[in-house]
């Protein structure tokens, strides 16, 4: 398990993001009535892809929200190469 950074995650973007969650969180559940309704696998397959390309995007926010105000503060603190390791292997299991 990784450690907490040590400190508070106030980034500008939070709305946004909880806000785009939650779109996504519908869309899933959407897309689980259209299986339970036997509708077309091509059609499911779009929709799993629109929830794929907007998960991306989501975590685009998240990652320069990140950069700006993480990894940014940790290098003030002196806590850079710590940060940076962590963020690499942040980054090494999301592009898996």
């Amino acid at each position: 398990m990784q450690e907490a950074h040590t400190h508070a995650h106030n980034h500008p973007n939070k709305k946004k993001v909880v806000n785009r969650l939650a779109r996504i969180e519908g869309h899933v559940r959407s897309i689980k009535t259209m299986v339970d309704n036997d509708r077309d696998c091509s059609e499911v397959l779009i929709q799993i892809a629109a929830v794929r390309k907007a998960l991306d995007n989501t975590a685009k926010v998240i990652l320069k929200d990140h950069l700006e105000h993480c990894i940014f503060h940790a290098i003030e603190k002196g806590e850079g190469s710590k940060s940076l390791e962590d963020f690499e292997v942040a980054i090494d299991q999301y592009l898996r």
